[in-house]
């Protein structure tokens, strides 16, 4: 499968930045001045395009509206200086893009067109790049099929874009979760480990009922015992129990987050304990009913390392009173969030800076 990789730029005639406020730009409700758009057809991927940002003109009879054949990505782009903008971990998100694209039958997108069309992008609208309040430029690439066709079955033309957007905080407070033993997010042989949209639509409705009883978001447990905790809908979880750094491992049921990963590697970088492992909602609820169970905080993209106030389950619920990050989880945020914005020292060779100057 190849691809012609050299970028067509149609730049546009103005900005809209300035209708901006990117200080208080919200999360995903302003979008840059350009996008990247480019067509698989005739079994292969043709030439990029990046091009002002703009409405799609499609069918009704589109396939990934029937079918949701769709994979998508998210990481940010950070404010340095005036001359750098920093990306973070983003082979890794290329690599999870490849993964998912494989599980739902889309012709995988070449490392550089993924790679430099994040770059071309963000040298053309690097101002949107928020410098302030730890906001950031927020990016998705996303690959849909692009059939004309209502039919069952693997498409033959896809498309795949790249849009950006200047988002603050996905969360402006502490967190409450529930769980819920009426449904289930994935299932060991599903596509719970994909990045696919079908994931987060079927979320959707227990998330809504969850929030009807006055929580945020769903703390998914297993979908055979439902006993074994999983993930929250918008991010990877973490329990610190007895000074010990706990997340359940991966089964291919839970999305393998960047952030998680980057949790972690810096625990084990600071010689934290750290465990990866199955652990059951009882462990978690008995944990903190016993006082052993110091914090709760989730990590993701979005979300970076977001404080959780409350874990209810089975009419039970243990409750932190806090008004922000717990210690362990304010050190994680302040150690992933100094480096994405070049004010420490990268160890781990996380960052790719992009010269905008």
């Amino acid at each position: 499968m190849t691809t012609d990789t050299n970028f067509k730029i149609t730049e546009a005639s103005s900005s809209r930045i300035d209708n901006v406020d990117l200080n208080k730009p919200g999360f995903g409700l302003e979008f840059a001045d350009h996008m990247l758009e480019m067509e698989y057809r005739d079994e292969k991927w043709q030439q990029p395009e990046i091009k002002p940002y703009g409405s799609i003109e499609v069918t009704p009879a589109l396939n990934v509206l029937h079918y949701a054949q769709s994979v998508f990505e998210g990481t940010k782009a950070y404010h340095v200086d005036e001359n750098t903008i920093n990306l973070f971990r983003v082979e890794k998100n290329y690599e999870r893009m490849v993964r998912s694209c494989e599980r739902m039958c889309i012709p995988k997108v070449d490392r550089e067109v993924f790679l430099e069309g994040i770059k071309e992008l963000i040298k053309l609208d690097h101002k949107w790049v928020p410098q302030n309040n730890r906001n950031s430029l927020y990016i998705r690439p996303f690959a849909c099929a692009f059939d004309p066709i209502i039919s069952a079955r693997v498409a033959e033309k896809y498309r795949f874009y790249i849009i950006t957007s200047p988002v603050g905080s996905y969360y402006d407070r502490p967190v409450k979760l529930t769980t819920t033993q009426q449904y289930v997010r994935a299932v060991k042989g599903g596509v719970g480990a994909a990045k696919t949209a079908g994931n987060y639509a079927s979320s959707f409705y227990p998330a809504q009922q969850a929030k009807k009883q006055g929580f945020d978001q769903v703390l998914w447990l297993d979908a055979e015992e439902h006993k074994y905790v999983e993930e929250v809908g918008t991010m990877n979880i973490f329990f610190v129990i007895d000074g010990v750094l706990v997340t359940p491992d991966l089964r291919g049921t839970i999305l393998p987050g960047v952030t998680r990963d980057s949790v972690i590697q810096l625990a084990k970088h600071w010689d934290m304990p750290v465990e990866e492992r199955r652990i059951s909602i009882d462990e978690v609820m008995q944990a903190g009913k016993d006082g052993r169970l110091d914090e709760v905080f989730g990590a993701g993209t979005a979300a970076v390392v977001a404080p959780v106030e409350e874990v209810h389950h089975d009419g039970q619920s243990v409750t932190f009173d806090i008004d922000g990050r717990g210690p362990v989880g304010e050190k994680f945020y302040d150690a992933i969030t100094d480096i994405q914005y070049g004010q420490a020292e990268d160890p781990f060779g996380w960052i790719t800076p992009v010269d905008v100057s």
